[in-house]
């Protein structure tokens, strides 16, 4: 990875606009597969990148700027998933079939299936296969931006695509979701 410096490179100062320019449109379509709203998702991405101005100073290492940048997206989608709760505040997130596909480019009717399927199986898994599959990255990565052992990851990603297979072909799955496994997330 090519990574953006301010300057002659000399210092270790990420170029803020070069880095919008950069991880945008990826970030959004992160936030998007969390929180299934436009609104929402372009204010997750924000809130981001206005953390970054107030915190990317700390970034020990700029190579993984691209996995803080995504580790704070999903904090702040559990934060603010949080205070929802807190607040007993019950809002639907939801779009319409067509705002959902016309976010994603050129969907042939087999991504689409894909896509619906990915939607009805619980955030604990659909996270961990976006990332992986969707969003390109490592298993290492995704360990850290969920803060899960990688070897929850892996379990995560392999029974996740079980769901899918199953939900694809409308075949009953033994572990429905992760509701009746023992330290599934809901």
């Amino acid at each position: 990875m090519t990574l953006i410096f301010k300057g002659d490179g000399s210092d270790a100062e990420l170029d803020f606009e070069l880095l919008v320019d950069r991880y945008y449109e990826i970030l959004y379509r992160f936030a998007f597969s969390l929180v299934h709203s436009e609104s929402e998702a372009y204010d997750l991405t924000q809130q981001t990148f206005c953390i970054w101005i107030e915190k990317g100073h700390q970034l020990r290492d700029p190579a993984k700027v691209k996995t803080w940048l995504f580790t704070t997206l999903n904090r702040e989608f559990l934060k603010t998933k949080r205070n929802m709760f807190k607040l007993h505040l019950e809002v639907e997130l939801k779009t319409s079939e067509q705002d959902f596909y016309t976010s994603v480019m050129m969907l042939d009717l087999d991504s689409k299936k894909v896509l619906e399927a990915l939607q009805n199986i619980s955030e604990s898994y659909r996270v961990p296969i976006v990332l992986f599959y969707m969003r390109e990255h490592s298993y290492n990565e995704i360990s850290e931006i969920l803060e899960l052992p990688i070897g929850t990851v892996k379990s995560r990603i392999s029974r996740g695509k079980d769901l899918l297979y199953h939900h694809l072909n409308g075949t009953h799955c033994t572990f429905d979701n992760g509701s009746n496994r023992a330290g599934a997330e809901k």
